[in-house]
């Protein structure tokens, strides 16, 4: 039996802008189109004009090789539009592929996107029979797993309701479950953690853990660094539908938040319509400004200020914070904050005021001497809380270098601080008593 669980050679996937969406089809939809495509070629040719499309196309994937071994755990980054979403479809056999193959070998449980693979109109119970039957079980086998894929989604009493009424995070909650507890030999994910509270993020993490330890192949599509770090032994950089580097974890991810921000201290978006967020709120600018100008390397004892401009396009919105995540260079997150009135120490005159269209400068201050020396990366977001609804979603938007010029650099000073912080915390030293000649170790002395 051969150890490879997939086998990628040669695989492209080539869309059509602004042309008809590919959609599944009937036998019948297949004869008709094709009768219809060869009458248009047709009556092209016999009038002289050409038969080629004129709607500009796009390669999603280009010439991605790779292979992942039974049991392997894979993480795959890269920022939106990468191909990471399309690459994990062909895999699922939700779409072909344009040129090139895939291999499975093994039973595919995917979690794509939130409702992947329910039928709207059938229960929350059906849905899991009905998954379980794609897979290829057995009904004793699903009745077995059944009570534990309810008690890990949290939604029993919901569970002989239509999946159509449910929300995004029941949802996601029911998909995950199934996709993890119907022990498919091959688990695809697709940023499950995108979605639900932070408790059932854990909860994810932990399971996907334990799958992996149970030696199943796992490909895991994610923006968080952190969980990419902490259960993708090897991961897999696309850019722009391309394999731009592939192996161990740590070094591929720093290349990633090293190749995928902005270096300069400043990201701005000059046309608010093509900046980050929705119909509501949208960025306009993300800075870093240390010792009164913009720059992307602080002085380890000067502050550093983080700048969230964001346009509000709703008068009267309440309850607008901006929220920003600083990172290190493997991801893992340092620090998060908000401008909400329980996370800042002053106070915010506009968090409750209704906020007119307008746009809108929220400011943090990191102190001097808090960061350890190294590259930071900062994912900024703008959130109405009550209940939460994130509108902006820029990550790995800016990056700054913390240097030290200080007594850490003078001669036998040392080098950097272990640590991700370097904090001067108060220290006191005191003379207790001298020494009288009665304790232990004065006697062995004598």
């Amino acid at each position: 039996m051969s150890d490879i669980a997939i086998r990628v050679d040669g695989l492209s996937k080539q869309y059509r802008i602004g042309g008809p969406q590919e959609r599944y089809k009937t036998l019948r939809d297949t004869l008709t189109d094709t009768f219809t495509a060869l009458f248009r070629r047709l009556s092209s040719v016999v009038r002289g004009q050409s038969s080629v499309a004129s709607n500009e196309t796009i390669w999603a994937l280009k010439d991605v090789s790779f292979e992942v071994e039974r049991g392997e755990v894979v993480g795959i980054i890269g920022r939106n539009g990468a191909g990471k979403t399309t690459l994990l479809k062909i895999l699922s056999r939700i779409t072909e592929p344009t040129e090139g193959y895939a291999e499975i070998h093994g039973r595919v449980g995917s979690l794509l996107e939130v409702g992947t693979g329910f039928h709207p109109e059938l229960t929350g119970r059906e849905n899991i029979y009905l998954n379980g039957a794609i897979l290829g079980m057995k009904k004793a086998e699903i009745e077995r797993k059944f009570d534990e894929i309810v008690a890990f989604a949290e939604i029993e009493k919901f569970m002989d309701t239509p999946v159509k009424h449910y929300s995004s995070g029941m949802y996601v909650r029911l998909a995950f479950a199934v996709a993890a507890h119907l022990e498919p030999e091959i688990l695809l994910v697709d940023e499950v953690l995108a979605v639900g509270d932070a408790a059932f993020q854990k909860k994810c993490l932990g399971k996907m853990g334990d799958v992996a330890k149970e030696g199943r192949t796992v490909l895991f599509v994610s923006h968080n660094m952190t969980a990419i770090n902490l259960l993708c032994p090897r991961t897999v950089l696309l850019s722009e539908g391309n394999v731009v580097r592939d192996g161990n974890t740590p070094d591929v991810v720093a290349e990633y938040l090293k190749t995928d921000s902005e270096s300069g201290g400043e990201c701005v978006w000059r046309d608010p319509y093509r900046a980050p967020g929705n119909d509501r709120i949208r960025l306009h600018a993300v800075r870093i400004i240390s010792d009164g100008k913009v720059t992307g390397e602080v002085d380890i004892d000067k502050d550093v200020l983080v700048e969230v401009e964001f346009w509000n396009f709703m008068p009267g919105t309440r309850n607008l914070c901006a929220n920003i995540y600083l990172l290190d260079n493997l991801g893992n997150t340092v620090l998060s904050t908000a401008n909400v009135p329980s996370a800042s120490l002053l106070p915010n005159e506009w968090f409750y005021e209704p906020h007119p269209a307008g746009l809108f400068r929220a400011t943090c201050t990191i102190p001097g001497n808090f960061l350890n020396e190294g590259l930071y990366y900062i994912n900024a977001y703008v959130v109405t809380l009550g209940p939460l609804r994130v509108e902006v979603r820029a990550e790995q938007v800016l990056s700054f270098t913390v240097f030290d010029t200080g007594v850490m650099r003078e001669p036998g000073g040392g080098s950097r601080w272990d640590g991700v912080v370097r904090v001067r915390l108060p220290w006191q030293t005191e003379f207790i008593r001298p020494l009288d000649g009665n304790s232990v170790l004065e006697q062995q002395e004598l």
